[in-house]
């Protein structure tokens, strides 16, 4: 049989031909990629966990690290080879090569670099930009544009605010949603801490009430709650599905019209703002707002536009939603759990704020434990588990192995490096008994250069304080007035303690780190 000139069997050496030259390059390029890292111990697979494919499948071994690899890990990659340096080296799509970094040293060598010595490899950022630039996802000129502008809406009046708005939402709860109840029961905790996270948009200027939020307002279909959650768990349907096929199932449909409708949200928020600028709004889109005027830019200076207002505001809601909620639920979980800390923390509590006096901004320097609590579940639980960056020349890091013996990584440009945030967090050489739940262990003397829940160095997130802020208010506020405990459920009947807590622990990550089920009971203090 010929097809176009050529017979089926020519057609088949040809394609069999190419096919093993492509296989060859591969391989060698491959071997050169191992070469110029020494052959240093690691991980050896087909696909690379860096790439979406590779993060569609569960670890496999000798397929790919998956998804989750990080987390489910923790610090044993690292403990197993004696070296907080561990590569990771794939053959498929091309030779791909990383380095999962868990020495404090190391990192802050990263972190604390100038000249654009090792920026973030953007392509893995483009899930993050539907709704516009923004600064979590640029890098240079562009992001230090971006972060003059926005680093006056995180000032210490703003911080101020959210601590008096966190105290009003929670009082809020407590005096409607949770009005007459002795007990309330959740049957996940993030269907309570999803909420109480979004309130804190008031200071992106759009308050929401606990019960007025569940009507959709005029020209919408649906709340803005609902939109905004829809679209973090959807992320990635958006970054892999066509638009044209957004309609083909239930789901698709349903979150074409979840960004649509949180876009038309973002954009109302902005122009309504803008119309009723008169300078005594001091909140979180004010202050953003009020940056970017041309009086306040400096000359020659781009203010930023609408895309790019909605891609920032994008930004601090899924940071100041998502992220913080889910520390919530895990330090609610965490204390349940630990009946003893929950005590101490009352107690704490009690010494600092006498005959129930409310909590003031001014207290929370003094509220240390909440603050301890807050930082514990972050450590165990940090919301995003590793922090890529990219080697932009040959460098070397020095370091020291398990044996005190001191050794060089070698480092070729273009190789990607990864912050094991996870694997940094659970280090028993800066952590002891770091699969203990210990908040003291932040009341005293601790490596701050081992924390990195806000990523560090001059890329750390700007908003630290503002979430810092909402973690110690919340916690006091409900600890102060509420129990918590895991609520029981007959299928789990006879489980052990520790079967208990895999169970309610239990975690994946999505957009952030976020508990699987988490069944909590808050029974009212007498």
């Amino acid at each position: 049989m010929i097809v176009t000139g050529l017979s089926l069997q020519t057609l088949a050496i040809l394609v069999g031909s190419v096919s093993a030259l492509r296989a060859l390059k591969l391989f060698l390029d491959f071997r050169r990629l191992l070469a110029s890292i020494h052959h240093l111990p690691g991980y050896r697979t087909i696909l690379s966990s860096s790439t979406v494919l590779g993060n569609l499948f569960p670890p496999i071994p000798l397929l790919t690290l998956g998804h989750d690899h990080s987390w489910l890990s923790k610090h044993a990659p690292f403990a197993e080879r004696g070296f907080d340096v561990v590569s990771a080296a794939a053959y498929w799509p091309k030779a791909m090569g990383s380095l999962f970094i868990a020495d404090v040293d190391v990192i802050k060598d990263i972190v604390w670099s100038r000249g654009g010595r090792f920026p973030k490899p953007l392509g893995q950022y483009r899930i993050l930009t539907f709704f516009g630039e923004n600064i979590v996802a640029s890098e240079g000129n562009e992001w230090k544009r971006y972060r003059k502008i926005v680093a006056p809406a995180f000032s210490e009046r703003n911080n101020r605010l959210v601590w008096d708005a966190t105290i009003q939402i929670m009082f809020d709860l407590f005096d409607t949603m949770w009005a007459g109840q002795e007990e309330v029961v959740v049957n996940h905790s993030v269907d309570l801490t999803l909420p109480i996270a979004l309130e804190l948009v008031i200071g992106f200027g759009r308050p929401i009430s606990w019960k007025e939020d569940a009507v959709v307002p005029l020209g919408h279909q649906l709340t803005f709650k609902d939109a905004l959650h829809t679209v973090t768990q959807d992320l990635t349907l958006k970054f892999l599905v066509p638009r044209w096929a957004m309609g083909l199932t239930k789901r698709l449909r349903r979150a074409r019209l979840a960004f649509d409708e949180l876009h038309q949200y973002l954009t109302e928020m902005i122009h309504e703002r803008q119309e009723s600028q008169h300078g005594d709004n001091h909140d979180l889109l004010s202050s953003l707002l009020s940056a970017n005027d041309d009086e306040n830019l400096s000359k020659g200076e781009l203010k930023l536009s609408d895309s790019e207002l909605i891609g920032n505001i994008f930004i601090f809601l899924v940071a100041g939603h998502e992220t913080t909620a889910h520390t919530f639920s895990f330090a609610f979980a965490l204390l349940a759990l630990h009946p003893d800390k929950q005590e101490e923390m009352y107690q704490h509590i009690k010494r600092i704020l006498p005959n129930g006096r409310i909590p003031t901004y001014d207290d929370m320097q003094s509220l240390t434990y909440s603050s301890a609590v807050f930082n514990e579940a972050l450590r165990m639980f940090p919301p995003v588990c590793t922090v890529p960056k990219t080697s932009a020349e040959d460098t070397a890091f020095t370091l020291t192995d398990v044996n005190g013996t001191m050794k060089t990584v070698v480092v070729p440009k273009g190789l990607g490096l990864t912050l094991d945030i996870v694997g940094l967090h659970y280090n028993p050489k800066y952590w002891e008994d770091p699969f203990t739940f210990k908040p003291e262990r932040f009341l005293g003397d601790w490596n701050r250069d081992a924390f990195l829940p806000f990523s560090g160095g001059y890329r750390g997130c700007v908003g630290r304080k503002f979430s810092e802020t909402e973690g110690a208010a919340v916690l006091t506020l409900l600890i102060s007035q509420y129990t918590i405990s895991i609520k029981d459920e007959p299928q789990f009947v006879g489980e052990t303690y520790e079967q208990r807590k895999a169970r309610v622990l239990d975690a994946q990550s999505i957009l952030t780190l976020a508990p699987t089920r988490l069944p909590l009971v808050f029974t009212r203090r007498t």
